[in-house]
């Protein structure tokens, strides 16, 4: 790969870097805090299930 291709490369990454930046937001208060809750209640929800499994195999099969 030559130095030219690089460097065009890099340029267009960078070009699209900067239309994501300025499309993107700070989302408001009640935006985040529903994006928490759904976020913990699914970590939850993997966790328990990961316990849930991890039970079954250590009492089904010890």
């Amino acid at each position: 790969m030559d130095l030219s291709s690089t460097w065009v490369r890099f340029k267009s990454f960078i070009g699209e870097c900067v239309r994501v930046l300025k499309v993107t937001r700070k989302p408001d208060t009640f935006e985040f805090k529903t994006i928490v809750k759904v976020a913990g209640l699914g970590i939850l929800v993997i966790g328990l299930l990961g316990f849930l499994f991890t039970m079954g195999k250590q009492i089904f099969f010890p």
